[in-house]
């Protein structure tokens, strides 16, 4: 790539997109990379405020931006993404199907490290839909080294044990099971509003509620309900009251006694904090699965938006949860309670 006059540049290649912008009438490309300059071309490359040109000449060990380009989006793309053309040294991906967007961190940032690239993405861990932009990737100069481009995909690559930065596991269909339970509800002294809360954040996904009963506070009853639930097929056992540290509230000793393994009783979450997650094995001829076992807090009856909200789109994308990323979930985990939510566009959940 050399630099040369606009008025020199007849017969030249050019290196980049020549992009004219009128204001309030048009943004666009007006000349291609790749587009030999003609005569006519130089008044309206000068009119463009082009008075020079970066033209086309191979220089060894130097790439384009839009050749630098791919590499990057080698080093994004997994599987049930597609991609944009280069353009610009960009390269956009996007969602092929709904699912949940898993991000590796130190991967993006050991490329971002570099210099002169850049991998800008959304928030891991959140749902995303069929066409939602996931990633955006660009290479500065019009040129660049190789060898710092096949540095920067070496580190990428170290990071993530050889996997792409990101990866979009697709939602996949769930049987629910609800088990709710409260001596008030129960005997009738109020109405059930928990359970149609919980409907309601199911049906944002394929789900299929499957069993639903409700019990007073015996433990008893409740383990016996989770476990007839998992024989019946549930992928998803969703408990709700009785998470409290009341005498009456026995839904964690309930969930405890199917013989599940907690990840966790207790959430550094706002609104959310008495969340418990378990998930129980369940061994059938040929292959096992794993059930998730949810007991909820109250606040998801009245709140807006909850821990459930942070964890129910890992569990339909079959993703675990493990202890420590619920721990994490303390930066980012205070819900603000704005007057009008805007989740999952908004700080809730979004830690490091």
């Amino acid at each position: 790539m050399r630099l040369i006059p606009t008025k020199e540049a007849e017969g030249t290649i050019l290196c980049h997109d020549i992009t004219q912008i009128i204001k309030g009438v048009k943004k666009d490309v007006v000349f291609r990379k790749g587009h030999v300059v003609a005569k006519e071309d130089i008044p309206l490359l000068l009119s463009v405020g082009k008075d020079q040109l970066y033209v086309w000449e191979q220089e060894e060990g130097m790439l384009h931006e839009n050749d630098a380009a791919e590499i990057l989006c080698q080093i994004c793309q997994g599987e049930h993404m597609s991609r944009s053309g280069a353009k610009e040294g960009k390269i956009e991906l996007s969602a092929e199907c709904d699912g949940l967007l898993k991000v590796h961190g130190p991967g993006i940032k050991a490329v971002n490290c570099f210099g002169e690239m850049m991998i800008a993405c959304r928030h891991g861990n959140f749902a995303v839909k069929k066409g939602d932009k996931l990633a955006g990737t660009r290479v500065i100069p019009l040129v660049i080294r190789e060898e710092k481009m096949a540095g920067a995909k070496k580190k990428a690559m170290e990071a993530t044990g050889g996997r792409p930065v990101l990866e979009l596991k697709p939602f996949t269909h769930k049987k629910v099971g609800i088990v709710t339970t409260g001596n008030e509800v129960f005997y009738g002294r109020i109405s059930d509003t928990f359970t149609p809360v919980v409907r309601e954040k199911l049906e944002e996904y394929d789900t299929e509620v499957v069993d639903h009963v409700t019990w007073n506070d015996d433990d008893e009853k409740v383990t016996a309900s989770i476990l007839d639930m998992i024989r019946k097929g549930a992928d998803i056992v969703v408990c709700t009251g009785g998470m409290s540290v009341d005498p009456d509230d026995k839904t964690p000793l309930a969930i405890k006694n199917t013989g599940a393994r907690i990840v966790s009783y207790g959430a550094p979450v706002l609104p959310g904090a008495m969340f418990l997650l378990a998930y129980y094995e369940v061994k059938e001829e040929g292959e096992g699965r794993t059930v998730a076992i949810m007991g909820l807090p109250g606040c998801v009856m009245y709140a807006k938006r909850t821990v459930f909200d942070l964890i129910l789109p890992r569990v339909m994308a079959d993703d675990l949860v493990l202890p420590e990323e619920l721990a994490a979930l303390g930066q980012g985990g205070l819900c603000l309670n704005c007057p009008s939510c805007t989740f999952p566009n908004c700080g809730f959940g979004k830690g490091k």
